[in-house]
């Protein structure tokens, strides 16, 4: 679709897919409270779990949020770009409550893809976006990803090719008086904290959400493929399908490798498609499930971690 028609269906009140650096998005107008709660509809996603709002420049997120020093200085360093910031709502702001479910807090980010913030300039509006899937469901990183996904449930796709990162933006919560890590993703702690100073880790989640959930990509079970999905894995049997990092193991069904080698930020980039790969892939062989190999835990492999634990968890 040509960029001017899905701002103007955005402006519609309808629901679009958008390609950021990360993933792509699933986008809706994020003043429009129906616009908000038709993308909760289309993911099948619990309302407890607040949305990231997407903008073009610092200056119009910072217009609905109270930002702080530490909050522009992060901005000034890695907007437009995949992090997002979790800061007090403005007492004006026009973003719909349930794109923040409900909270005193909103999810704000400049995002790093021309064509996402061409949109952005285009439509006038702020964008409320997830990824663009089926609440729990592996992330899009294609525009035929989010068609597999999402096809009659939306009004248009955006293709703006294979997403750059591959995985969702970090998330730091900046509402409090400490800097807490939500979540894990495409700009590392080490990054943030040669910023900021310290910045601490959220605890992970050990049992059914909380509706007081403060950021998108907490919940347990999250990012899931068919198969069950086994960690660390040292040996691969002949019936399971392998996700390898490095050196693969033999003995597999078949074997996607994330990053022949051992690159983290190339492992990121291919991690959602090679998921949907083995899993589609699986199926079709009658595969028992999926081993993972280790990924090493600095820089992006730590968001890389994070999104295979959540793969992994108990449905």
């Amino acid at each position: 679709m040509e960029m001017s028609e899905v701002a103007a269906l955005l402006r519609a009140g309808e629901l679009v897919a958008f390609p950021t650096e990360t993933v792509y998005g699933l986008g809706g107008d994020a003043r429009n409270e129906q616009a908000v709660a038709r993308i909760f509809e289309a993911k099948g996603r619990p309302h407890f779990n607040p949305l990231i709002c997407h903008f073009a420049n610092a200056d119009a997120a910072f217009a609905e949020v109270s930002a702080d020093a530490r909050a522009r200085e992060l901005a000034a360093r890695f907007w437009p770009g995949p992090l997002t910031l979790v800061l007090p709502r403005a007492p004006r702001s026009q973003v719909a409550l349930l794109a923040g479910a409900g909270l005193d807090t909103l999810a704000v980010r400049v995002p790093g893809h021309p064509m996402a913030l061409a949109l952005l300039h285009a439509a006038g509006t702020p964008i409320a976006a997830p990824s663009a899937n089926r609440s729990g469901r592996i992330s899009p990183t294609t525009a035929a990803h989010v068609l597999e996904e999402l096809s009659g449930r939306i009004a248009g796709v955006l293709d703006g090719g294979a997403c750059a990162v591959g995985v969702e933006s970090s998330v730091l919560d900046l509402s409090g008086g400490g800097a807490v890590l939500l979540r894990h993703g495409g700009v590392s702690r080490e990054a943030i904290e040669a910023v900021i100073g310290p910045v601490a880790a959220a605890l992970p989640l050990t049992a059914a959400p909380a509706p007081t959930l403060r950021s998108p990509g907490m919940m347990l079970s999250h990012y899931a493929p068919e198969l069950p999905l086994r960690l660390d894995a040292q040996v691969v049997a002949q019936d399971e399908m392998l996700l390898a990092f490095g050196t693969p193991l033999p003995g597999a069904l078949a074997t996607l490798n994330l990053s022949e080698t051992g690159d983290v930020i190339e492992a990121a980039a291919r991690l959602f498609a090679g998921l949907r790969w083995l899993d589609a892939e699986g199926a079709r062989l009658r595969a028992v499930g999926i081993a993972a190999q280790p990924v090493p835990a600095q820089g992006l492999g730590a968001a890389i971690n994070d999104r295979l634990v959540r793969a992994a968890a108990p449905r």
